[in-house]
């Protein structure tokens, strides 16, 4: 792509990485160039938190304010009743409202360290498409709304495509999701103004579907702009580690077992992930991804430091890093280690080993822990475990034990 941005945003979303498409590179970047320009990005509530997977959408939120845009973060409230079957294998089950409410209420906590919300112009604001969505007249919609969808358009669209072509059932009630996603655009020019949707690349159709319809219906001028799907170098989808989804509320997942996520990127990868996920000037994430053998860990500290102090603060990050020194350099334990609290009425006829690394969160199944024990990767204070019948009682928990899976990943297990 040679286009040449003149806005402060656009040249930010090109040069660290965040672009993979555009309806219109010069529009919108002349709108940015006028005038606040509000932007919005959807996130459905199907969990009580959002994980590292939407990270790259938050920060494009956060690069907007920064350069003088004002962010809309639009909660599926209503959308959440259907779920968004872009590129899914199977119908998500469906959510109780008072499940979707729960989790609406622990997905914003996610957002307060990277945007400032407010009144003002550029503040952001969290909306919730349930407004318009939940008093829905059908008929009236589908007149109104459902006469601009063409259904070989829609079945033409890749998400959908790929979903027929498997032969797997689409319902109905998933195929309306992309008309209420551009329902939601053109509610949202409406009320708030609203002039630019982003969003992964995987939401390419329904954002496009969004710039048409707000054409068509009130023959206003918005834009799309979709960020790369991100997967790590070695083909994993960002935002899942060995014990399941990296989770930005810390009660989910420590902020040590953030930094540690962080900390353990793939070599390849750490230039890219400095210019997405950190401020750091673009020639300093270049210089810094470009060092060699056992220089680049040092790069790796700088980006699980700036990662987890712009998500839970510079002291958590600090104290993270401190933790993790203790347990690799000294081989000691620290404080901050995922930790399994065992009942001492647990520990009467002993606890697995196979159970333990389960519990903690170093395995994801009994399977997993007895291949890990199989191959050497398991360890109890720092020595080898070869016996994947060991059990443990009150004795052997006078002190802390210490977890540890391959090199990098550790646990404690304590009594109580």
């Amino acid at each position: 792509m040679h286009y040449h941005p003149k806005s402060d945003f656009m040249r930010v979303m090109f040069e660290r990485g965040f672009v993979a498409d555009c309806t219109d590179y010069q529009a919108l970047d002349e709108a940015l160039l006028k005038g606040v320009v509000p932007g919005y990005i959807g996130f459905d509530a199907t969990a009580t938190s959002l994980h590292v997977g939407s990270l790259i959408q938050i920060m494009m939120l956060r690069w907007l304010q920064k350069s003088g845009g004002k962010p809309i973060v639009l909660m599926g409230g209503g959308t959440t009743k259907i779920g968004d079957p872009s590129f899914r294998a199977e119908e998500r089950p469906l959510l109780t409202d008072a499940q979707i409410a729960a989790n609406i209420e622990g997905i914003k906590r996610a957002f307060s360290p990277y945007v400032r919300f407010g009144e003002g112009a550029t503040d952001a604001i969290m909306v919730d498409n349930a407004e318009w969505l939940d008093g829905l007249n059908y008929i009236g919609f589908l007149r109104d709304i459902g006469r601009h969808f063409s259904v070989n358009r829609m079945l033409s669209f890749e998400s959908v495509k790929s979903r027929l072509d498997r032969e797997q059932s689409l319902s109905f009630l998933e195929f309306n999701y992309m008309i209420l996603q551009a329902y939601d655009f053109l509610e949202l020019y409406r009320r708030h103004g609203c002039l630019l949707q982003m969003g992964g690349s995987d939401q390419w159709g329904n954002i496009v579907n969004g710039v048409d319809l707000t054409r068509r219906v009130i023959d206003g001028e918005v834009y799309g702009l979709t960020s790369p799907l991100l997967t790590t170098s070695d083909g994993k989808k960002m935002g899942k580690s060995q014990s399941g989804a990296v989770w930005l509320n810390g009660d989910l997942y420590s902020p040590y077992e953030f930094w540690q996520f962080w900390r353990n990127t793939t070599d390849a990868d750490v230039g890219r992930f400095l210019k997405l996920y950190t401020e750091l000037p673009v020639d300093e994430c270049d210089r810094l991804g470009s060092l060699g053998g056992s220089e680049i860990n040092s790069a790796k500290i700088v980006l699980a430091n700036a990662v987890t102090t712009l998500l839970h603060g510079a002291e958590a990050a600090a104290a993270a890093e401190a933790t993790a020194r203790e347990v690799f350099e000294k081989g000691g334990i620290g404080e901050d280690l995922p930790t399994v609290r065992l009942d001492v009425s647990e520990l009467a006829e002993g606890v697995g080993i196979v159970q333990l690394f389960v519990r903690a969160g170093l395995a994801a199944s009994g399977k997993d822990a007895k291949r890990l024990i199989a191959e050497g990767g398991a360890k109890v204070n720092d020595e080898i475990v070869t016996d994947a019948g060991l059990r443990f009682g009150a004795s052997h928990l006078l002190e802390p034990m210490k977890l540890t899976a391959g090199k990098k990943r550790h646990a404690l297990v304590v009594i109580g």
